[in-house]
């Protein structure tokens, strides 16, 4: 099948390269003349485990291409997936300035028909939007198709590949049957392909990150909780994910959620029922948590060391929302540090592929280490941010020797309280019981 990409972002790119995988003809079209530069030269503008190699591969073969021009990808392309940011607008709802501008352009390069499937995620009432906008601008005959994306950060390839469900929301059986041929080679396992109406698909996308969200958030609160009362949320969390009706996913203490989804996402839900005249109290908290906690930290930081931050230097390890991206959009480190920054400490930061990402963020502010053991030399304590496999067995006795004083603050639950205080450190994690020695 021939399909066209607009958006080389984190969605387009995955969900054209794996198409492409399954024998598929792709055309990835971009506004951006360096990014589509780069890609045509084999260079990868976002850290994904094993995405280079895919590009690489079926660029190799002729399968995948990348062009600024959209005739040239609308052309004989049956399918075309809009796949642009919806960034947070000042109000929260999502910015649909790039989706519809996508839809127009797309509309205006048809030769025929055309089926258009919304891959971005956009909030309810966007397909019938978009067959407003795309009848203004053609004569020819086209559908609207909603296919909301599941992709997590750091694992998208698998989960492209092989899918927990595909959600499609379409007006016609033609243009669910197109869909299915799609994605037939991804649910060989018996993986559902849902085919609903378009505004249920809408809405599908928003619900469950909002209400993976909501688990994160819930978990943080008992963590704060389990603190208060003399608790283990380490074994909390346990006695909780092992009843078969919750599950162990997403009940992870830490210090919130980031990235591009999460945050704007229930910050867009929040707005369409802000103009449904619904008061959504339970989101609300959910997003009012995740700020909270996001200061989690710094807070455990400023009360171990009675306010006293002044001059102070600190090792920071992970950067990056999660692990295995290099994405910092709404990542817990940034508030961090630029609370310690404005504390008047010193800031020393290592993450394994968001370091360029970085100096975009704090510029010359803090010092930039390539390996994790060189932030502690001099520093009062180390910082865990993000969870990398990398920081999960370190040296312990080698941390000691380098760091002022064996202090740690725990953002992530790395390691069991009972080993630290073995080791001879003071150990500050989230929800568990402190090691203070």
């Amino acid at each position: 099948m021939k399909i066209c990409v607009i958006g080389t972002g984190y969605v387009g790119l995955v969900a054209g390269t794996c198409f492409a995988e399954s024998g598929n003809e792709v055309t990835c079209v971009d506004i951006d003349a360096r990014k589509i530069e780069a890609l045509q030269g084999g260079k990868v503008p976002i850290y994904e485990p094993g995405l280079k190699e895919l590009i690489k591969r079926n660029t190799g073969e002729g399968r995948l291409k990348f062009t600024t021009d959209i005739t040239e990808g609308v052309g004989n392309a049956l399918v075309c997936f809009l796949a642009v940011g919806t960034p947070q607008g000042g109000d929260g709802a999502a910015d649909m300035k790039y989706v519809y501008q996508a839809a127009e352009d797309v509309g205006r390069a048809m030769t025929g028909f055309r089926i258009i499937v919304c891959k971005s995620t956009v909030p309810v009432g966007t397909a019938a939007k978009v067959r407003e906008i795309v009848s203004a601008v053609t004569e020819h005959d086209f559908d609207v198709v909603s296919n909301p994306e599941f992709m997590k950060e750091g694992a998208a390839i698998d989960d492209f590949l092989k899918p927990d469900r595909v959600v499609v929301g379409c007006r016609s059986e033609k243009d669910a049957e197109v869909m299915r041929d799609l994605y037939a080679p991804f649910v060989r396992g018996g993986a559902p392909i849902l085919v609903m109406d378009n505004a249920s698909a809408e809405m599908t996308k928003y619900a469950a990150n909002s209400l993976l969200a909501t688990k994160i958030s819930f978990i943080n609160e008992i963590a704060n909780l389990c603190e208060a009362v003399g608790a283990d949320v380490g074994l909390v969390r346990r006695g909780v994910g092992l009843d078969s009706r919750l599950g162990m996913h997403f009940l992870y203490p830490g210090l919130g959620y980031g990235g591009s989804c999460f945050p704007k996402d229930v910050r867009a839900l929040l707005h369409t029922a802000e103009k449904s005249d619904l008061e959504f109290s339970l989101l609300k908290a959910v997003d009012d948590v995740n700020d909270k906690q996001k200061r989690r930290l710094f807070e455990k930081i400023k009360d171990y060391y009675k306010g006293d931050l002044q001059g102070r230097t600190f090792g920071v390890w992970g950067l990056a929302f999660k692990p295995r991206t290099d994405d910092m959009r709404e990542a817990p480190a940034i508030g961090l540090v630029e609370d310690l920054l404005a504390a008047g400490c010193k800031v020393k930061v290592h993450d394994p592929e968001a370091m360029e990402v970085a100096r975009s963020v704090f510029g010359d502010r803090v010092d930039y280490h390539d390996h994790n053991y060189d932030v502690l030399e001099g520093s009062d304590a180390l910082l865990i941010v993000t969870e990398w496999n990398e920081f999960r067995h370190p040296d312990f006795e080698r941390i000691k020797t380098l760091l002022k004083k064996p202090v740690i603050f725990d953002g992530r639950n790395l390691w069991e309280p009972k080993d630290m205080a073995a080791y001879g450190f003071s150990y500050l994690p989230i929800g568990r019981p402190a090691v203070l020695q």
